[in-house]
């Protein structure tokens, strides 16, 4: 069967691989749409330093069931629409003792320190398999980076009295617009594009703050009527964000911190006391916040067109990394479609 895989930075090729079987226990699953996210544009970039190369990309998936392997539930049949949890756990490390498994010390991440699903064909276990009702598997392909954002606002435990400030308009970022505005949130978005922004606020967002032309600092204090976010959500990854984060948030209130810096970051402290701050990681997500997201595509208010920014078929893949990597803040999602291979 045809398989993408990155072999090193900066080579992404269509190769032939063996066809996998659902063996017991496992669903094999006919791949349909798969996204390519920040972290594969990382490793085809050559800025992945977790990544194992050679690797097949691709952990937002949307695919239909081709066959259940024996001790499979019933309730999981041929031809569902489906999209996948792509973390592992091992079940044993702290994380996984307090059933925060998204974070476990020794996860693989599909695509990333193994082989992903941007291929015709892949067998998972079956408590990984989870059905998306009425949902075609291009909109599928979008559930688990939303699911990312969604867990950020769980994370910080966000309520219909929180001012909360998204740095960061990508797919993540959005996805945590959508979640702290469902849950009555004022939502300020922050970012320097402006379709973004326009964007964020057809999705919830009351403030919108292009910070590369406006005085943030200034905008964020007249909203808040000097008294900062009581959340801020940080979902770029650089050590601007990541200190705006921390100066700008309420006293007593929380920073949770999506991004990965690619560079050390360095702080004034006195904050973390002075503000006495809740400082949370937030990785990956739950299966709860899956089954979240969901609920909200199939409320038909999605704007799924806007958040696709391009499908290409798997022989043209190579060229649409390319033109992301050139303009990366102007895409959202570009899907690979082996619906048709």
């Amino acid at each position: 069967m045809k398989a993408i895989q990155i072999c090193e930075p900066s080579e992404l090729k269509v190769v032939e691989v063996a066809k996998p079987k659902a063996n017991p226990g496992e669903v094999l699953l006919k791949i349909d749409h798969v996204g390519f996210c920040g972290s594969d544009l990382n490793t085809f970039s050559g800025k992945n330093p977790m990544v194992k190369l050679p690797v097949i990309p691709g952990h937002e998936i949307g695919a239909t069931i081709d066959t259940t392997g024996a001790d499979v539930p019933d309730t999981l049949k041929a031809g569902m629409t489906v999209t996948v949890n792509p973390y592992t756990s091992c079940g044993h490390c702290p994380s996984c003792r307090n059933g925060r498994v998204n974070a476990c010390e020794h996860n693989e991440t599909m695509g990333v320190q193994r082989n992903g699903a941007m291929c015709e064909y892949i067998a998972v276990p079956w408590q990984k398999v989870i059905p998306a009702t009425n949902m075609s598997t291009e909109h599928c392909a979008l559930i688990e980076p939303m699911s990312v954002g969604f867990h950020a606002v769980a994370r910080g435990g966000v309520t219909d009295n929180d001012v909360v400030m998204v740095i960061g308009c990508g797919m993540i970022g959005i996805g945590a617009i959508v979640r702290a505005s469902l849950r009555g949130a004022t939502v300020i978005a922050v970012d320097l594009d402006d379709e973004k922004l326009a964007l964020a606020k057809s999705l919830g967002a009351t403030f919108s703050i292009n910070s590369k032309t406006t005085d943030a600092h200034r905008s964020i204090r007249e909203i808040t009527e000097g008294n900062g976010p009581d959340v801020v959500i940080e979902a770029v990854g650089s050590p601007a964000t990541y200190v705006m984060a921390v100066d700008e948030v309420a006293f007593t209130g929380r920073v949770v911190c999506i991004g990965y810096a690619k560079q050390e970051v360095s702080f004034q402290t006195k904050y973390f006391v002075q503000k006495e701050l809740n400082i949370y990681g937030s990785r990956n997500a739950l299966p709860e916040d899956f089954r979240a997201v969901i609920h909200y595509m199939n409320q038909g208010t999605c704007p799924f067109d806007k958040l696709i920014s391009n499908i290409v078929a798997p022989d043209k893949a190579k060229d649409a990394m390319l033109q992301w990597a050139a303009n990366p803040e102007k895409v959202f999602r570009i899907l690979v479609d082996f619906a048709q291979v």
